[in-house]
């Protein structure tokens, strides 16, 4: 997720006129607006003229639909997870649809190749099975790889870690032909994703090695998939090498390129509003108890863990009052973190999460039978409720 500096002057600018939005909004709600979006999206599309590359929206990061046809003007397609993100993308978004699974299920597959147009395929056995069945449905198919070059530390987002039982290895493929030679016919592209929220440098150093290891099954295809986790949108992105990276592997092998970035498509579109309901004393910092939980609204804060930013609030005793704000369910460990505040915090006041569009809405929960936060969506400086949740969205869930 996003680091834990403030927003850029840029970003504080473009949310000036969010602030009437947040004082209106009925809490915990997340809201995400359109501006944002087309800023992000006119970044996105500027790499596309610019290379000649495809984008895809990632749908595992952000599945809001009602701005799909907005998404549509500017991207290729979406990519999916699975069958429900497949079936989505088709529906929803005008482009091509990108499925990948790290192993199908045979009672969702044919499913699945009616609504896709590319499928990769995370082992050969995979491809193998299905092969026919997806090729007859006119999928354009294609193997997921593993370079083997891990690009950062933390392991639960790390592709290329050891053990990881995603793509294939380099030498489990030259072994593979070596038994049949034909075991790649009807494969005619390669993915790979081995990026978490990083900038151009991990991708150039990737693709050397993924050239070293790969190169020569890479001049036999016709497209590459450069996975996601591009920070394209970030500020400090360097979108300059981005376009040589694309550049040097359209020259190179002849092969259309794929970006699938999430994170850049929603990055810090959406806000995640709440109320404070009470303060609590302690033996240690005061707590403010929220109406908005870090185990059901925001839990990636607890499970990758990071610290999401809050607009007007500093690092813990950087401004003059501490608080460590925490949510209303009864697990111990509901922390989203310390911060400190210009001024005491009263119960009623409402805080502002930022960049709470991607990861954090399509992973939420009802633990504790806590309601999810609404949905709102900003156009044009007006916003309006599109999805509003209630006690029979919790009590359908599980009976």
């Amino acid at each position: 997720m996003t680091t834990n500096k403030l927003c850029s002057q840029d970003e504080l600018a473009m949310r000036h006129a969010m602030r009437r939005v947040h004082d209106e909004v009925m809490t915990p709600c997340y809201v995400v607006d359109d501006a944002r979006l087309k800023y992000n999206l006119e970044i996105l599309s500027s790499i596309r003229e610019a290379t000649g590359a495809k984008i895809l929206l990632a749908q595992k990061a952000f599945s809001m639909f009602h701005f799909y046809p907005l998404i549509a003007k500017y991207l290729d397609g979406t990519t999916a997870s699975g069958l429900y993100e497949s079936r989505l993308g088709r529906e929803e978004f005008r482009g091509e649809v990108h499925v990948f699974e790290p192993a199908y299920r045979d009672d969702e597959f044919d499913e699945i190749a009616k609504t896709a147009d590319h499928i990769v395929f995370n082992s050969i056995a995979q491809w193998k099975k299905y092969r026919d069945r997806a090729l007859e449905s006119g999928c354009v198919c294609g193997l997921r790889v593993n370079p083997e070059h891990s690009t950062q530390d933390t392991p639960i987002y790390d592709p290329c870690a050891p053990g990881s039982r995603l793509g294939v290895r380099a030498s489990v493929l030259e072994r593979e032909l070596e038994r049949d030679a034909h075991a790649l016919d009807g494969i005619t592209g390669l993915h790979m994703h081995t990026l978490c929220e990083q900038g151009a440098e991990p991708l150039y150093d990737t693709l050397k090695v993924f050239e070293e290891k790969l190169g020569a099954y890479l001049a036999k295809m016709k497209w590459v998939n450069l996975g996601g986790g591009h920070h394209i949108t970030k500020d400090d992105y360097d979108r300059e090498l981005l376009k040589k990276c694309i550049r040097y592997m359209r020259g190179t092998y002849g092969v259309d390129v794929y970006l699938e970035p999430g994170e850049a498509v929603a990055y810090h579109a959406g806000d995640l509003v709440t109320t404070v309901l009470d303060i609590v004393e302690t033996d240690g910092v005061p707590a403010a108890v929220l109406d908005t939980s870090a185990a059901c609204h925001m839990p990636d804060v607890i499970e990758m863990p990071y610290r999401p930013p809050l607009y007007g609030a500093g690092e813990p005793d950087e401004l003059t009052y501490t608080y460590r704000l925490t949510g209303p369910t009864c697990l111990s460990g509901d922390i989203i973190g310390d911060y400190s505040f210009a001024e005491r915090l009263h119960a009623g006041d409402r805080l502002v999460f930022s960049d709470m569009a991607i990861y954090s809405m399509v992973k939420n929960n009802t633990f504790n039978g806590m309601p999810l936060p609404s949905i709102i969506a900003v156009e044009n400086d007006k916003w309006r409720v599109v999805k509003k949740f209630g006690y029979e969205d919790f009590k359908e869930r599980l009976s």
